[in-house]
């Protein structure tokens, strides 16, 4: 359903309902973040709370509150959400637990949470099971615990499922502004799509934070997505957990290499939003967003006093989608003019200490690196301890960066190598001055390569495929190729038989050397039921005598192979269908070289996951060699696409697509559907 939150996120007015201290709590405070509007407290059986008079019932309230927070058992609370649509409320937070996220235990739960819902009715809740929100800039907390956050005129927004992951939040010292925090629970009536699309609709929200236990409905963060690229507001992703029924699906290499991690990244990358993979890198990442928006390239210069520093950079880079380009002719004639020849120049760059304190030489040095052609730059400067140290001579630092940020147009940082080094009161005066305080090197290099990923152009993408197939049943493989042949799979000739002596027969038809495989068997490889390169037809009879099987598929061989491949889809109930492309035949396991994309996906974002490959040299010529017929490769995926949009399939599997100089061929490949093809 579609609620207006308006009311409920930034309430004029607030009823507290309940007793005791987490009501008592939510009042307080109400109180510490500055709100101005009314707060009434409810209780039948007492005359004030938190100093404040108290109201017997919902009934008895002076006026529809804007705004509530239930603190009262699951049973009862069906009851206040019920009375408090009647009086038309703007919307509640359901503190109580035990409702529909119990339901896997208990029924009852089931029951109470479908009661809770008939009792909204269009009167919008969060949870149940939550902690509710906090909205800094307004001063609101319907919130029953201590928080860290301070007031701010614009800042990020954070969604979180988990309350305690959210009061953690809260606590950060790194100079973030937050403008909202908003627990979800349960998300019975209102998932994280919604309230996202609520909160990016405050114009003072500069970006959004996601912490994504699971994905409720794809159809709704496509549309948040879209509504971010719209309004310029990214959007920033830390997904946790794994999906039971992924780590079930084991028939096939696919169903292992597109674990629901693999559709997650995959779904949130195609929808443009950045990802993160830990806590602090979250936060760094939306705090860069925040002053300085998405980075135009992941061209970065990085300056330093000292060469262990420097290095550090360098390794903390490696690995990672950030470029320190060489300095050009220009930048080398400036800098040099600012360092003398003692320095050797670089990027990263180590500027020793010879101008430390000189703010001419400083500025003049940092204005050198910065390239207008770059995304970012940043001075690598741990702060010393306030209690025990002065960081006077810091100052000159910050100013010189400050200059070079306005001459050269680029954003810049300022990156303390360990995060306790960068302290708040600075962070929070470089964020003021439009410099980005980074906490701890390697999450600024994971916040720079998130940034510099949402700077990219994107074009909207076309929506998700997701329907599901009906039931479940294993196609043979060569029913299998037969049906991905009719979209446009290229397979061998081959011919099925019952009898070893047919077999053998049919294999003159296809010409020698052929492959044999039998047929009935999950794993044919590992019982002995594949054989290669049989150069006459005594050979495929022999082959055919030693098989344990009824019935055979004889195949031409494929030659002159470049690379394998393996191409699957795979439907990850969480995400929809993720497409696959890795290192096929031995590979596979060997390597765990793969690349996910979600259904369907474009021919250019195939081809760039092909080539993010570590096999990816095969492709394009190794050594000399040949290049491998990659038009041909691209064909063959645009096939088994086609095929799963025009016949769902729970599980699709070409392993491997063996690549020749001039042609692409499924060698060998499985389905899993029900139903006639």
């Amino acid at each position: 359903m579609e609620s207006d939150l308006s009311r409920l996120l930034r309430p004029k007015s607030i009823a507290v309902i309940g007793g005791g201290a987490w009501c008592a709590n939510v009042i307080e405070q109400c109180r510490r973040v500055g709100f101005a509007g009314h707060i009434w407290p409810v209780h039948p059986n007492h005359d004030t709370l938190a100093n404040l008079p108290a109201y017997p019932s919902v009934d008895a309230l002076p006026a529809p509150p804007d705004a509530c927070f239930i603190g009262v058992n699951r049973h009862a609370t069906i009851e206040v959400v019920r009375a408090l649509r009647g009086r038309s409320a703007g919307g509640a937070v359901c503190f109580a637990s035990g409702f529909a996220e119990a339901s896997s235990e208990c029924a009852a739960g089931a029951a109470l949470g479908a009661d809770l819902l008939e009792a909204a009715g269009d009167m919008p809740i969060l949870g149940p099971n939550c902690y509710g929100l906090l909205n800094y800039l307004d001063g609101v907390a319907l919130w029953p615990d201590q928080h860290g956050g301070m007031p701010c005129h614009s800042g990020v927004a954070l969604i979180t499922q988990s309350s305690n992951v959210a009061i953690n939040l809260t606590m950060q010292t790194r100079g973030l502004p937050l403008a909202y925090v908003v627990t979800a629970g349960n998300q019975a009536q209102i998932g994280l799509a919604q309230i996202g699309a609520a909160l990016l609709d405050d114009p003072r929200v500069t970006a959004l934070g996601l912490h994504i236990e699971g994905i409720g409905d794809i159809r709704a963060l496509e549309a948040l997505a879209a509504q971010a690229r719209k309004l310029g507001k990214p959007i920033i992703a830390l997904k946790v957990g794994q999906s039971d029924q992924a780590q079930a699906a084991t028939i096939s290499h696919t169903a292992s290499l597109a674990g629901t991690d693999a559709g997650a990244r995959a779904l949130l990358s195609r929808l443009g939003i950045g990802q993160v993979g830990t806590l602090p890198a979250f936060l760094e990442a939306l705090k860069l967003i925040h002053v300085a928006g998405p980075l135009a390239s992941n061209r970065v210069a990085s300056m330093s006093c000292s060469g262990g520093e420097a290095s550090l950079v360098a390794d903390a880079a490696h690995g990672k989608n950030v470029s320190f380009p060489k300095l050009d002719p220009n930048r080398t004639l400036l800098l040099r003019a600012a360092l003398g020849p003692m320095v050797a120049l670089a990027n990263p760059l180590d500027y020793h200490t010879y101008i430390w304190g000189n703010a001419p030489a400083m500025t003049q040095t940092f204005t050198a690196m910065m390239d207008p052609d770059l995304g970012f730059g940043f001075v690598v400067l741990d702060f010393p301890r306030s209690d025990r140290c002065s960081a006077a001579a810091w100052d000159i630092v910050i100013d010189a960066v400050k200059q070079a940020r306005a001459a050269s147009g680029v954003p810049m940082g300022i990156v303390a190598t360990l995060s306790e080094n960068m302290p708040e009161a600075i962070a929070q005066g470089l964020v003021e001055d439009g410099i980005v305080p980074l906490s701890g090197l390697d999450h600024a290099i994971d916040a720079i390569e998130v940034a510099a990923t949402l700077g990219r152009p994107r074009t909207q993408p076309e929506p998700l495929f997701l329907t599901a197939p009906q039931g479940t049943g294993m196609l043979s493989e060569a029913q299998a190729k037969a049906a991905l042949a009719q979209h446009g799979v290229v397979i061998p000739r081959a011919h099925r038989a019952d009898s070893a002596d047919r077999i053998a027969q049919l294999a003159r038809d296809i010409g020698f050397p052929v492959a044999l495989k039998g047929e009935g068997l999950a794993h044919k490889s590992e019982a002995g039921a594949v054989k290669l390169n049989l150069p006459d037809s005594q050979a495929v009879r022999d082959a055919a005598d030693a098989m344990a099987c009824d019935s055979f598929l004889v195949e031409q061989m494929i030659t002159g192979a470049i690379a394998e491949l393996l191409v699957g889809v795979t439907r990850d109930p969480a995400h929809g269908y993720v497409l696959t492309v890795a290192a096929g035949g031995i590979l596979t396991e060997l390597l765990q070289d793969s690349r996910s994309l979600l259904v369907p996906a474009t021919r250019a974002e195939v081809r760039d996951a092909l080539m993010r490959l570590k096999i990816a040299p095969l492709l394009t010529g190794y050594r000399g060699a040949a290049p491998a017929a990659l038009d041909a490769v691209l064909d063959n995926v645009m096939a088994v696409q086609a095929f799963v949009m025009a016949t769902p399939a729970h599980e699709i599997e070409i392993n491997p697509l063996i690549v020749t100089a001039d042609r692409a061929v499924a060698a060998d490949a499985l389905i899993r559907i029900e139903g006639d093809i």
